[in-house]
């Protein structure tokens, strides 16, 4: 075996090298020019062996999973743990998110660069406070959801089985998403806590964090379309290491959702479709890509406003809803509004439009939990399938014969 090599000064316009081959030591004499080649050759040599060693650990030591359609997270999957990336934390967000997930099993013989990450975590997590009624039903789903510890605004949870347990004092109340009881969020010394951001900035979450206990973004509602903010629950299966539980349940949702839009797809009749009300002097309503949108795509409607580009809301006059919605067939989700007294309330001009008169306004506002809490907006987002079967039962009512609507319902 050679263990060393070392170039003597040149003499007489030759080199000699020393060669230690286990004890012996061996003497070259050897050209200037052959000398040059020899170390072109191994520096070729070093740089071939260095490249071609780093592009096999990256494709041995690594793989990356990327969810088929969310665009906010990415597991990157090493021998001994996973990385999840986390990315479009709010708006316009450019910051992406690294978290280590290390199984409690490996902890003890895994060494991390903290500085690489902006959290390590052991899996799966025995008890975690999440922030959106949207995390309520994945945890659900999963079976995990006597993990949950404590929830800003409690009485927004729709959930009869979340809700036994908040009765029961198994879950504490935490306040407000921007102004966290830090106090008892301590106390209650979650894994995790799992926080969405609207701006990028919560004073809350930096004193959490600073306190020892991780702070993990969700993006689930900055997704695109019904399907990517539905697929977050892969998420919340990778925390809990129930990564083929979450598939299989979103598989499902996935194939119901499609099979219900391909139903709806075979109609040809399409009825005009409005939608949103005003606040103040502005008429809001889903923009053309927007997930609302979608949902009325694939229901087969045409939308008055499908047309439009924006993946949130348009900001419109009064006056020029009128004049394109005038005569729509149906009006779906008049914001927040309970009853067609109260759009009149409102507004006295509601009343001429035509779904008005018709009693044809649809809204999820009345579906609510025991304590006052929207169902939609907690379960929408898990249940994109119960959404559109809804939409299509509305406005293509002879089409799924034995269902009813979960979310939906007609505006008194």
């Amino acid at each position: 075996m050679i263990e060393t090599a070392k170039a003597l000064p040149p003499t007489g316009g030759f080199f000699f090298i020393n060669v230690r081959i286990n004890n012996l030591i061996f003497e070259f004499k050897i050209t200037f020019g052959l000398y040059r080649s020899i170390l072109f050759l191994v520096s070729l040599l070093l740089f071939t062996c260095k490249k071609d060693l780093s592009s096999d650990l990256s494709i041995v030591n690594q793989s990356v999973k990327n969810p088929k359609y969310a665009q906010g997270f990415a597991l990157i999957q090493h021998d001994e743990y996973q990385i999840l990336e986390i990315k479009n934390t709010f708006p316009e967000s450019k910051k992406i998110y690294r978290y280590a997930l290390v199984s409690k099993e490996k902890a003890t013989s895994i060494t991390l660069n903290r500085e690489d990450f902006n959290s390590i975590l052991l899996t799966p997590l025995e008890s975690v406070v999440v922030t959106s009624t949207t995390h309520i039903p994945a945890l659900e789903l999963l079976g995990v959801e006597t993990r949950l510890k404590g929830f800003p605004g409690t009485d927004y949870i729709s959930s009869s089985r979340t809700r036994a347990r908040i009765e029961q004092g198994e879950i504490r109340e935490l306040g407000t998403n921007e102004g966290l009881n830090t106090e008892v969020l301590i106390e209650i010394n979650p894994d995790v806590v799992v926080g969405f951001s609207v701006n990028g900035g919560n004073k809350s979450y930096e004193t959490i964090s600073k306190s020892g206990i991780p702070v993990i973004y969700n993006g689930d509602w900055l997704e695109g379309s019904p399907l990517a903010k539905a697929e977050w629950i892969k998420f919340f299966g990778i925390l809990f290491n129930k990564e083929s539980k979450a598939d299989s349940i979103f598989n499902e949702i996935e194939s119901a959702y499609l099979e219900a839009s391909k139903i709806a797809k075979g109609v040809d009749q399409k009825p005009t479709v409005m939608s949103g009300a005003m606040y103040k002097d502005v008429w809001y309503l889903p923009g053309g890509s927007s997930p609302e949108a979608h949902f009325l795509k694939d229901a087969n409607v045409n939308y008055l406003w499908k047309d439009t580009p924006g993946k949130g809301s348009l900001s419109l006059s009064f006056e020029t809803v009128y004049n394109k919605a005038k005569d729509a067939e149906i009006w779906i989700s008049p914001s927040n509004f309970q009853s067609k007294e109260a759009l009149l309330n409102s507004n006295q001009h509601y009343a001429e439009f035509q779904p008005f008169k018709s009693g044809k306004i649809y809204s999820f506002s009345n579906v609510t939990g025991k304590t006052g809490g929207t169902l939609y907006y907690e379960l929408g987002i898990s249940r994109p399938d119960l959404v559109l079967k809804d939409i299509i039962k509305i406005c293509h009512p002879f089409l799924l014969q034995d269902y009813q609507t979960t979310f939906f319902k007609p505006l008194d």
